[in-house]
């Protein structure tokens, strides 16, 4: 505005709108300044939409991925033959066409105190003593057939059971440059982990995954036995994978 009066600013300036004019009357902090007012960005239509597709793809990776991903066959070109002792008999018929159909000279049957037993008593009452009983039922002979039982039982049997392998070996001066390890499906990554990590980087480790005829791989989320199978096997792979660290496997 001029000395006469008139107005000789830009006659396009924005005027306050209302909503601004309440927003300005509105204290940034209140209740002695324990809380404060600011602006957010929140999705739009659209990003909600593409968040909602992303999730959508991935929960369809997982469920169609993650089978296949825990139950992996890969085997290493060796002639010992390591068969985890709690497998089912459909298993143990499978480590017996394994043995036959290679070029295995042993096979070593692993694990530790049955469940149910509160813990360790005997090596007879150990999962690698039922393993080894079940493949001598089976048609295996005895000659073939040799027990490492583990005596760990509260928890890493797992790794337990490799440990216990890894210390044959020694003990009796047996050279192994790899294992093959049978086991159950969904089990088997997890067991190649273990396995792997007990025995060194000097031992390459196999692993060989017996499907459970009980339900279907392919759309193992439609039985409640694949759902729990899959889903509690995901959890403790990812566990080993990311949690445990063992302490001096000597000394177990």
């Amino acid at each position: 505005m001029n000395g006469g009066g008139i107005f000789t600013g830009p006659v396009n300036a924005e005027r306050p709108t209302r909503a601004d004019v309440v927003t300005a009357a509105v204290p940034r902090r209140v209740v002695l300044g324990l809380f404060s007012r600011k602006e957010r960005w929140g999705f739009s239509w659209k990003g909600r939409l593409l968040v909602v597709l992303l999730l959508i793809g991935l929960a369809t990776g997982f469920v169609y991925g993650v089978y296949p991903f825990l139950a992996v066959t890969h085997r290493v070109d060796t002639d010992i033959l390591v068969v985890e002792g709690w497998i089912h008999e459909y298993a143990i018929r499978t480590a017996i066409g394994e043995f036959q159909s290679g070029h295995y000279q042993r096979v070593f049957s692993t694990g530790g105190p049955v469940a149910g037993m509160g813990g360790y008593t005997n090596d007879y009452n150990t999962s690698s003593s039922l393993g080894a009983g079940r493949l001598k039922a089976a048609g295996l002979s005895p000659d073939f057939i040799q027990m490492v039982p583990s005596r760990v039982s509260e928890r890493d049997r797992t790794y337990s059971a490799a440990v216990a392998l890894r210390n044959w070996f020694r003990e009796h001066q047996v050279t192994a440059h790899g294992v093959n390890v049978v086991t159950e499906d969904a089990h088997a990554r997890r067991t190649r982990l273990l396995f792997q990590r007990a025995l060194g980087n000097d031992i390459s480790v196999g692993v060989i995954a017996v499907p459970n005829p009980d339900y279907d791989a392919r759309h193992w989320w439609r039985y409640s036995e694949g759902v729990r199978d899959v889903v509690s096997e995901s959890v403790t792979y990812l566990y080993a994978r990311l949690l445990f660290f063992p302490s001096d496997p000597a000394k177990r």
